[in-house]
C-alpha cells in the first residue's frame, strides 16, 4: 500500500535545503525592494512583522542584503539589530542541533 511512499529523508536533502534558501532569501530581498519602491510612492506597505518573519523563515541574508543596497529601514533600530540578532540565533540553533542535540 505504501510502496511509493516518500520518507521526511528523502524531502530534507542538502539539495532542496540549499534550493529553499536561495528562494526564502530572493524573496526578503524583493521584498525590501517592494516596500521601499511603495514607500517612495506613499502606497501600501508591507507590515514589518512580515519581514521579521521572512528572516525568521532563512530568509535573513537576503533581507539584511536589500535593507542596505535599496538603504531601506536602516535608520529603525529594530531592523538594524534585530534581523542579524535573527540570522545569529538561527545559526546557533543550527549548530546546537547538529552538534549538540
Amino acid at each position: 500500500m505504501f510502496e511509493n511512499a516518500i520518507s521526511i529523508t528523502d524531502i530534507f536533502t542538502i539539495k532542496n535545503i540549499l534550493i529553499y534558501l536561495l528562494v526564502i532569501n530572493l524573496i526578503g530581498f524583493l521584498m525590501m525592494w517592494s516596500d521601499k519602491r511603495k514607500a517612495k510612492k506613499g502606497k501600501w506597505r508591507i507590515p514589518e512583522q512580515t519581514l521579521f518573519i521572512v528572516t525568521a523563515l532563512g530568509g535573513g541574508i537576503g533581507t539584511i542584503a536589500g535593507m542596505y543596497t535599496f538603504r531601506h529601514k536602516t535608520k529603525k533600530l529594530k531592523f538594524t539589530v534585530g534581523l542579524p540578532a535573527l540570522v545569529i540565533l538561527e545559526i546557533v540553533a543550527i549548530i546546537y542541533i547538529k552538534f549538540f542535540y
